[in-house]
């Protein structure tokens, strides 16, 4: 497959970078709070059979920040302009973490765009009982070392020396996050009682190591979506896209091909 392609485009008097590969139905991936703009093997693998198409969100990465960002919802609404925009129907919706919570607010608000809907890990409701990690308070270390379960990508992902640029990114990353996740964290106390609208094949898939959303969120997420499944990957943390790559693409493909 061809490298794939980065553009640009101005929604909402947002421009967003995004990049652009493969051949297929759409397959849109929503990044989490680390934010994007890198074609990773999870990315390279599905557009062998997909057209996969991974914006930065706004306020994120290479993206404008607007003035009109306050939340979730802004989010949803700002997804559902660009799918408008870039005339893509049948999409395969697939959300990481903030991703996934964007995702799930998306489809309940309007589902009308999607074939399919996949949440790794998402953000966006709260467990009585089952308390969410802080990642506020985490220093860099800590939060790498709490994103994966494999000692060795934890290693290797430390060893990593950001640039200048990629160090202002991370910064504005943070900040947009903060912006949208910090009171109450991580979740919206109204979201849980419209996941019921979500109309179409809906797959969950969760780390059994996860140190950020506590894998008992999975079964949450699960009972409030109807028909939906769930798949819970061994050994793995926070992002099952990186450090299972393999594993949650087969999930996601044989998924997607099975749903009807």
């Amino acid at each position: 497959m061809s490298e794939p392609k980065e553009f640009y485009e101005t929604i909402a008097g947002c421009k967003v970078q995004m990049l652009r590969g493969g051949k297929g139905a759409p397959l849109l991936f929503l990044h989490g709070g680390g934010g994007a703009g890198v074609w990773l093997p999870f990315f390279k693998t599905l557009a062998d059979k997909f057209e996969v198409i991974v914006p930065e969100h706004p306020g994120f990465g290479r993206s404008d920040m607007p003035d009109w960002l306050d939340n979730i919802g802004d989010f949803a609404n700002f997804y559902l302009e660009f799918m408008d925009k870039l005339g893509l129907t049948g999409v395969n919706l697939v959300g990481t973490s903030l991703g996934g919570w964007i995702a799930a607010d998306l489809a309940v608000r309007d589902s009308g765009p999607l074939r399919t809907l996949t949440l790794v890990a998402p953000a966006g409701i709260h467990v009585q009982g089952v308390p969410k990690s802080d990642i506020f308070l985490w220093t860099p270390e800590q939060t790498v070392r709490n994103l994966f379960a494999d000692p060795a990508m934890v290693e290797m992902a430390l060893k990593r020396t950001p640039d200048e640029e990629e160090r202002r990114r991370q910064m504005k990353n943070a900040l947009t996050m903060a912006k949208v996740g910090w009171q109450p964290r991580l979740y919206d106390p109204h979201l849980r009682k419209w996941l019921h609208r979500i109309d179409v094949p809906t797959l969950i898939v969760w780390g059994d190591s996860d140190k950020v959303i506590p894998p008992a969120y999975g079964p949450a997420y699960r009972d409030l979506i109807p028909g939906s499944r769930l798949e819970v990957l061994k050994g793995c943390g926070h992002l099952p896209h990186i450090e299972k790559s393999a594993e949650t693409v087969a999930l996601v493909t044989n998924f997607i091909e099975e749903a009807k």
